[in-house]
């Protein structure tokens, strides 16, 4: 039995909570917040559960074996050590951290003490991502000629963080684990309108060879749009997480080419066949990452979303910060 400690009541942690006490082989040995009236929201939901104002109490008992850091991402470094330092494997709300120097000592801290870190990658245990995944590595897709995500909303506007760090690292964290190359650079473009952080951008990743990502993350938009489109050189695929049922459309359309004997020789044809909707599981993605943290911790193995996955999202996002100080310059990796 793993028991389990979470810091951080606000706007995930009750999601967290929720799921961890519906799965087998965990306890919610406590819950903490600095909010008075989320602590009461706690017992009121979940009678019996301890709950604490000072996360002290939970970082340093002996009578627990993991923390859940669900705060905001100016303290995940803090809270993380601190756990990491008292034996307790971490289970951390994205982004990881704020900088890839505090990933770093995470994760070799972790390795130190042989402590399992999970970040909270949520979409990667979607039924649609792992079919996607699957489509992948069965090459139905052929060779990647892009990745193009949009998700825009109007809000939830965020004080601490941008549209960047909030949304973005998502759409990073699906492309990381879909696209196994590894990016050579980073263009972001973006405006700040309301609070001084940026709200509306737009992202472009460069892999070797050809391929192609751009994700467009935006706090003004009208409508609520979750697409993302994916292009290979035998088929195309279109998912639309705000579908109920059929969330991936694979499309048998594309562009071939014959080369003459010139540049004006150049033949295009173009190929439009079916489009089918593959199965999807269908299951709450946090419930089953939460069972795969505790499945990871039980048996001691290495998450595929551990700290190094984490570390590779806050890498991007440093760069994509980087370049929309200067106004688009392209930033190497």
């Amino acid at each position: 039995m793993i028991r389990i400690g979470v810091i951080g009541y606000g706007y995930w942690g009750p999601n967290i909570v929720r799921n961890l006490r519906g799965l087998e082989g965990c306890e919610v040995a406590g819950v903490c917040d600095l909010n008075a009236a989320a602590l009461k929201r706690v017992s009121q939901t979940h009678p019996g559960v301890p709950v604490t104002a000072n996360p002290t109490d939970l970082l340093t008992s002996t009578e627990i074996d993991a923390i859940a850091v669900v705060t905001p991402v100016s303290t995940h470094f803090e809270l993380a050590r601190a756990a990491l330092n008292n034996g307790k494997h971490v289970f951390i709300e994205k982004p990881f951290t704020c900088t890839t120097r505090q990933a770093e000592e995470l994760i070799e801290l972790g390795e130190r003490k042989k402590l399992t870190i999970m970040v909270d990658h949520t979409f990667l245990f979607t039924g649609a991502v792992k079919k996607i995944r699957e489509l992948l590595d069965e090459g139905v897709l052929g060779d990647l000629y892009y990745y193009d995500s949009t998700r825009v909303n109007l809000g939830l506007f965020q004080h601490d963080v941008s549209v960047v760090w909030d949304l973005a690292p998502h759409d990073l964290a699906i492309m990381d684990f879909l696209i196994q190359a590894k990016p050579e650079a980073v263009v972001a473009t973006g405006e700040a309108h309301l609070n001084g952080l940026v709200d509306v951008a737009y992202l472009t990743i460069y892999f070797p060879g050809n391929t192609i990502a751009h994700i467009n993350v935006n706090w003004l938009s009208p409508v609520k749009i979750r697409t993302t489109l994916i292009g290979g050189e035998k088929k195309m695929l279109v998912w639309n997480d705000l579908e109920a049922d059929e969330k991936i459309k694979v499309y048998d359309k594309g562009v071939q080419k014959q080369n003459g004997s010139g540049v004006y020789d150049l033949l295009v044809s173009y190929r439009a066949g079916d489009m089918w909707a593959p199965r999807v599981e269908q299951a709450e993605a946090l419930k089953v990452e939460l069972g795969y943290f505790i499945d990871c911790v039980t048996r001691n193995r290495t998450p595929l979303n551990d700290g190094v996955a984490g570390s590779r999202v806050v890498r991007l996002l440093e760069a994509a910060d980087q370049s929309l100080s200067e106004r688009g310059k392209v930033i190497q990796l």
